[in-house]
């Protein structure tokens, strides 16, 4: 018998790159901290966070 993959929600922007992190406890504290006050996953929070670096030094000039 054939085996069926499993269908997830469609998106046009899959997120099949992993990479793994090593952080103190204050920085895993301040982690927690960020997605308990705005109510988002520590991917998002993690993303977010390249995401405001990135368009920092891009347009720091």
């Amino acid at each position: 018998m054939e085996e069926k993959k499993k269908m997830g929600r469609p998106t046009d922007a899959p997120k099949i790159n992993n990479y793994r992190i090593r952080m103190t406890d204050h920085e895993l504290q301040m982690l927690n901290t960020c997605c308990e006050m705005l109510k988002l996953s520590k991917a998002d929070i993690i993303r977010k966070g390249i995401e405001l670096v990135y368009k920092y030094y891009k347009y720091k000039d």
